[in-house]
């Protein structure tokens, strides 16, 4: 089973995250996690906000 932090790793690795990606994220959100993917999720959040990961979602809306 894919967990968040495996999701968060292949994001930062590759500085992309897809749309499967974070429909896969907002799946598993929905259920339990533990801390580890918790701080994952947030170090992900982090790295979209200062533009160290671009999401294909918001490139597809045209949003920068």
């Amino acid at each position: 089973m894919t967990r968040i932090r495996d999701l968060v790793q292949k994001a930062l690795a590759t500085g992309y995250l897809t749309v499967e990606a974070e429909n896969q994220l907002r799946q598993l959100l929905t259920t339990r996690y533990d801390l580890e993917d918790f701080n994952a999720f947030m170090t992900l959040q982090e790295a979209a906000m200062t533009g160290r990961v671009k999401q294909e979602s918001r490139e597809r809306c045209g949003i920068k």
